[in-house]
C-alpha cells in the first residue's frame, strides 16, 4: 500500500480573453513543443475567421 495519499483533482483554469475553460483545453491540444502563444495565436486566428464568416459568437460555432 502507498503511504501518499490521492492526488487532487484540478481545474482547467480559462483563457485570458474568452474566459472559457474549453478554449484553454484546446490550446493545450494544439501546442507543440511549450510554446503556447503560439498555440493561442492559432486559435485567436481561426475564431476571427468563424467570427468573420459566419457573423455569430464564435464559441457558440466552437462548441458545436
Amino acid at each position: 500500500m502507498s503511504c501518499r495519499g490521492t492526488a487532487e483533482k484540478r481545474t482547467a483554469k480559462s483563457d485570458p480573453i474568452f474566459r472559457n475553460r474549453l478554449v484553454n483545453m484546446v490550446v493545450n491540444r494544439i501546442m507543440k513543443d511549450g510554446k503556447k502563444s503560439l498555440a493561442y495565436q492559432i486559435l485567436y486566428r481561426a475564431v476571427k475567421k468563424i467570427q468573420q464568416k459566419t457573423e455569430t459568437n464564435p464559441l457558440l460555432v466552437f462548441k458545436l
